[in-house]
């Protein structure tokens, strides 16, 4: 055994064992065949200089222990397993074994010859497919697995967003690659109040079924993971952006309702959208541009179609002047011929699929974030949909019948291997949005960066990456499963994640014509299967839209988007009518928690916070609380039970005979009150309540305060008159209120100011606290009381 002032080092079946103590609760392992190396830089773990930790290390009878005054690991030295425990010597978790195979690490040229390319227009775009590459060895590397012995009534939660809807992954197979409606996280947690992050960028396979429980590394250099010991999730989480950086604060309109479509044709009518908003009196903070924006044939350019755009910068400061804000969507590829690709060409900036840029190159991304400034910042474009940033999927999104699970991993993350560093190939999206986040913070500090892409990794909420679960289909099931995969993302550490209220696709008779000559195939497409051909006419289809955006209403962004069928307001009826009415009154409801809102956004940043919380977070002992999948905390106070069923309409509007209510649960350990009647209920059962169209049931936790304002129609309007403060007695309440200037960095200099908000149930007493810091701008506030 070695020891020194950071580390134990010693030899056990047959590798090398490194455990390194980073706080009091977080100890990095690594195991190496050969060397360790622990000074590489990491794509996902940040570099800076970490404390030193007092630690105490002992060898007896084979067994070296490792010890903080939070976490013990103690390694056998015969059989290479962990056992961590807790300070008090319980046990944790066991890692049981690991093992590590060599392989041969390949890339793929053409050799110098000249590509064969085969261009193809899919319905996620144009794609180039090389036909003449090469595999060629360029290293040494190992496939690894570490297996893990659970306790038998232990969740395991996690590993970002996938397709299947899984939330407790124990006794499944979950295959983590990037893909569209694919986000993979290398970091799991458990109901024992532990995580384990991997700092792994390939591909890699997570496992436990059968009698072996374990996760796959496909390439890596050796295992290298982190043992934290937060206790709770809160303190895991914490404990994971120690490690990948704080997430960033997003500008304070990104909390606003945002309207997107497939898709919009002019500045003018995005421009025409929010002024027709403002004029019937509905929220709005941001209108989304699609894709298309360039000129016919040039696919991916960043380089607007003057025909259709030449008059953007003036429609987009008319947006500006109605409080209103506006995104673009870019993309990572690019059709050869277009100024764009051809800057890259000759830079020799391309993948080899000759027409994504490599965004592992800093250099490329900066020349990315050129043509982006030049073409769409400088136009007026103020926010990033960072679109199709898997970037492969081979030939999976095809056809009508859906692969095998094992059978899309090896085909999709075969693509990916084609074109990038198999030890990375589930980083691009990660880098793509460093490039946009680093270099537009170079040339503005005015305008924070908030880029929505479809996909991420681990540490991306340090570059202001709001991540969005893809393309998805309408139905009621695939509700259900957007919810349990929200749950996960927030499980996974990762703060900022969305969704297509109304899901993307809504037909499944055909393939559409998306506008871009895509509809070469007629077959139907297994991903593509809505259920609602009518769209909007179909009030099966209305009826699902609202409730999906009801939900919606409580996700870290609030945004509306798809294909097939309009998605504004005015296209579900008109004022007076059922489903207008229903979604008029949760935008509504959206801007006015808009101070609590955006003080949990804050803390996200301050504090390490999740907004969107699975009930794990907090009510662990519950055991009922772990299995309710449609149900999530929304903040401290908040409990959203989603309604995942058609009350009124079927498909084809075919009218339904069901009672108008649906059955919640209420987390034990405290009581609750009806967000809309008032009504209030101990914890720890069943309720049922009334849950008509404009009416998802929602309980405030008693012990609550909830700053609240009326009458706002955009997110960063002044409250005039009083901020009320709801409170809802039956327990002591704190919150602080959170505050700044909204749209720059200035927060970072301390220019922000929070309010303690305080109640003292036994004395029916409500404290506020004086307001700390101060901002440019920062005016009076005048406080309402409201005692529920």
């Amino acid at each position: 055994m070695i020891k020194t002032d950071r580390y134990v080092e010693c030899s056990a079946a047959g590798m090398k064992y490194r455990l390194m103590p980073v706080t009091e609760e977080i100890i990095r392992c690594v195991i190496a065949k050969d060397e360790v190396k622990t000074e590489q830089e990491s794509l996902i773990i940040e570099k800076k200089e970490y404390p030193q930790v007092s630690f105490e290390a002992a060898e007896a009878d084979g067994i070296v222990t490792v010890k903080t005054s939070a976490v013990q690991a103690e390694l056998n030295l015969k059989a290479g397993c962990i056992t961590w425990k807790h300070q008090d010597g319980s046990i944790w978790m066991k890692q049981s074994k690991a093992d590590l195979t060599r392989i041969d690490v390949v890339h793929y040229t053409t050799g110098g010859e000249k590509p064969i390319i085969n261009r193809v227009k899919t319905v996620d775009g144009e794609r180039n497919f090389i036909q003449n590459l090469k595999a060629e060895k360029v290293r040494d590397g190992y496939r690894a697995r570490v297996f893990f012995d659970w306790k038998e009534d232990e969740g395991i939660y996690g590993l970002g967003q996938a397709e299947e809807g899984f939330y407790n992954y124990r006794e499944h197979t979950q295959y983590l690659y990037q893909h569209n409606m694919r986000i993979p996280m290398p970091i799991f947690v458990s109901t024992e109040g532990y995580g384990v992050l991997f700092d792994c960028c390939s591909l890699m396979t997570f496992n436990d079924e059968g009698r072996e429980s374990y996760l796959f590394l496909d390439t890596v250099e050796q295992i290298d993971y982190y043992f934290l010991g937060g206790k709770t999730m809160d303190g895991i989480i914490h404990d994971y952006r120690y490690l990948t950086g704080k997430a960033q604060m997003l500008p304070k309109w990104a909390y606003g309702y945002i309207q997107s479509k497939e898709q919009y044709y002019t500045a003018k009518e995005l421009a025409e959208i929010v002024r027709h908003y403002r004029e019937i009196g509905v929220p709005i903070d941001c209108v989304v541009q699609d894709w298309n924006t360039w000129e016919p044939g040039n696919w991916g350019e960043k380089i607007l179609d003057k025909e259709r755009y030449g008059d953007n910068k003036e429609c987009m400061e008319e947006i500006n002047k109605m409080h209103a804000h506006s995104m673009v969507s870019v993309w990572p590829n690019m059709n050869a011929g277009g100024k764009n690709h051809q800057e890259f060409f000759d830079a020799g900036y391309l993948l080899y699929d000759y027409a994504t840029y490599n965004a592992f190159d800093e250099k490329a991304r900066e020349m990315y974030w050129k043509q982006a400034k030049e073409g769409l910042f400088d136009e007026g474009f103020e926010s990033w949909w960072c679109d199709s940033t898997e970037p492969f999927s081979g030939p999976d999104w095809n056809g009508g019948v859906k692969r095998e699970p094992w059978e899309r991993y090896e085909l999709v993350g075969g693509e990916h291997k084609k074109y990038l560093d198999p030890a990375v190939a589930n980083a691009f999206a990660l880098m793509h949005a460093k490039g946009i986040y680093e270099n537009q913070r170079k040339d503005t500090e005015e305008m924070r960066v908030l880029n929505l892409t479809r996909s991420g990794y681990a540490s991306g909420q340090k570059y202001a990456a709001m991540l969005w679960s893809g393309d998805t289909c309408a139905s009621w099931d695939n509700f259900k499963i957007q919810i349990v995969e929200g749950l996960n993302m927030g499980l996974s550490g990762y703060p900022y994640w969305t969704l297509d209220i109304g899901a993307f696709f809504t037909v499944a008779d055909k393939w559409q014509n998306r506008g871009c000559g895509c509809n070469t195939d007629p077959e139907p497409k297994w991903f593509w299967q809505g259920k609602y051909n009518e769209g909007i006419k179909d009030k099966g289809y209305c009826e699902l839209y609202t409730r999906w955006l009801e939900m919606g209403t409580f996700l870290p962004m609030f945004r509306s988007h798809g294909t097939d069928t309009p998605r504004e307001i005015w296209n579900f009826g008109d004022k007076g009518t059922m489903f207008y009415d229903a979604i008029e009154k949760f935008i509504k409801l959206r801007y006015h928690l808009m101070p609590y809102i955006y003080s949990l956004a804050g803390a996200v940043h301050f504090n390490d916070y999740t907004i969107m919380r699975s009930l794990l977070f907090d009510f662990p002992q519950d055991k009922t609380a772990r299995k309710i999948e449609n149900e999530f905390m929304f903040g401290p106070s908040l409990l959203i039970c989603a309604v995942t069923e058609p009350m009124y309409y079927g498909p084809e509007s075919t009218e339904l005979d069901r009672e108008k209510t649906w059955e919640c649960y209420l987390p034990e350990g405290a009581d609750w009150y009806d967000y809309w009647t008032g009504t209030k209920y101990a914890g720890g059962q069943y309720v049922t309540v009334d849950a008509p169209i404009d009416q998802m049931p929602i309980f405030v936790k008693a012990g609550s305060i909830l700053p609240v304002a009326d009458g706002l129609t955009y997110a960063s309007q002044k409250t005039e008159g009083f901020m009320k403060l709801l409170v809802y007695p039956g327990a002591d309440a704190e919150f602080t209120l959170y505050e700044d200037e909204g749209n720059n960095y200035n927060f970072e200099k301390g220019a922000y100011a929070t309010t303690k908000l305080k109640w003292d149930d036994k004395d029916g007493r409500l404290t506020i606290e004086d307001r700390q810091g101060s901002y440019e701008g920062m005016g009076e506030i005048n406080y309402e009381e409201v005692i529920n």
